[in-house]
């Protein structure tokens, strides 16, 4: 497991991977030619992933993203030291915060 600020990254086994994934539509990559795990609402910083690969994102608000590293890759953000990652597949999820009546996504 990896973590970088508010963003958990979890292995995730070739075959527990959900069979929709491998032709799910992707994210884009910005500008920069990163996939954005999360962009800083405050900062503008983001959580991204340098390297080839695809994102994937589970539909729901709060819905967990999927990121395939066929020759692995390393998260950055403006904040945070690199995490090299090894190739494969991972679940992306973003830390929630509780709230009485509401559940919402913590804000970096």
């Amino acid at each position: 497991m990896y973590r970088q600020g508010d963003v958990l990254i979890v292995p995730v086994a070739e075959e527990a991977v959900p069979s929709h994934a491998a032709d799910a539509p992707h994210e884009a990559r910005d500008g920069r030619g990163r996939l954005v795990l999360a962009l800083g609402e405050v900062t503008g910083h983001a959580h991204a992933v340098l390297g080839p690969g695809r994102l994937v994102r589970e539909p729901g608000p709060f819905g967990p993203m999927l990121l395939h590293l066929p020759e692995g890759g390393r998260v950055v953000h403006e904040e945070h030291a690199a995490i090299p990652l090894p190739k494969g597949w991972y679940r992306v999820v973003r830390q929630r915060e509780y709230l009485p009546g509401a559940v919402r996504i913590v804000a970096d």
